[in-house]
């Protein structure tokens, strides 16, 4: 079997993925937070990056001139 073929394997291989927004609920979390998934078969493509960093806010120069701060909040 080649690379590919295995890799394809491997990754066809049911794995958990969470669920992004939902309600922590420690009792239940397995069930309410995660799903089977096979990333082939649910995603076209499949990008890894060995190393990111956290975002950091935009200043006041890139918000358009008559919008709120809230915006689109509305808070």
């Amino acid at each position: 079997m080649n690379e590919t073929a295995r890799l394809r394997r491997r990754l066809l291989e049911p794995r958990l993925e969470r669920f992004i927004g939902v309600i922590y609920r420690p009792i239940t979390e397995l069930q309410s937070h995660y799903a089977e998934a096979s990333l082939p078969q649910q995603f076209d493509a499949f990008l890894w990056f060995d190393e990111t960093h956290a975002v950091g806010p935009l200043g006041p120069e890139h918000r358009p001139i008559g919008v709120p701060d809230t915006y689109p909040f509305g808070l």
